[in-house]
């Protein structure tokens, strides 16, 4: 399954014949101090995702000790249909647009693992169009929800493969870790292990967003 999830993803560039999206509006969840938002990679498993969201997630609870922590699995497909990163750049917009207004003092931290990377990335307004398994951006997050945003982790970016990164108002929040040979994000890299292995860094980037909020 996990080599599955790596080779599927090098076998499209995703961005065209985008369809038009429509999404129902997020329904609210209870109050935290802290929300984690998590993209899952392609055909990743688990709750918030196996090799990054859930570990992500494990470690922040340590973290941010008494600070109350709720996480989001962002719907979207995670396939290799041309729109399925589009989708989950349109339910993640909507549900920290909603989340935010229903709870004016939480914060969030934004997760995104491969094709998910590429969900947050454009989210927050960075185009992952021409990246594997990547779109053109539908919807970004308003700013008068971006200084909730307290961390963005990226990990095994796509658009890293372009010479692309996070530039602007989010720069200073995100951490985007590709490793080394990491096919999806290092161009002309060839190690498929190192893109299933970011749960090693699931620990560094929980430190990183606990010191940013």
């Amino acid at each position: 399954m996990r080599i599955r999830l790596c080779l599927a993803a090098l076998s499209l560039a995703g961005g065209a014949g985008l369809a038009t999206l429509s999404a129902p509006p997020a329904a609210a969840a209870a109050c935290s101090d802290v929300q984690l938002v998590a993209a899952r990679g392609t055909f990743e498993p688990g709750t918030l995702g196996f090799i990054v969201g859930d570990p992500v997630f494990s470690a922040l609870q340590k973290k941010v000790t008494g600070k109350s922590l709720s996480s989001y699995k962002v719907n979207y497909p995670a396939d290799l249909s041309p729109t399925s990163a589009a989708q989950g750049n349109l339910d993640l917009v909507n549900h920290v647009k909603s989340q935010a207004a229903a709870c004016p003092n939480q914060k969030f931290v934004l997760v995104g693992y491969s094709q998910g990377a590429n969900v947050v990335d454009n989210s927050i307004g960075i185009s992952s169009a021409g990246a594997v398994v990547g779109s053109p951006i539908v919807a970004t997050l308003p700013a008068a929800v971006e200084p909730k945003v307290a961390a963005v982790l990226l990990f095994g970016n796509p658009i890293r493969a372009l010479g692309k990164s996070v530039t602007g108002t989010y720069q200073s929040r995100t951490l985007d870790i590709c490793a080394k040979g990491d096919p999806v994000c290092e161009n002309g890299g060839g190690d498929v292990g190192a893109h299933l292995g970011y749960r090693d860094d699931a620990d560094a980037a929980a430190t990183f967003a606990a010191g940013r909020m």
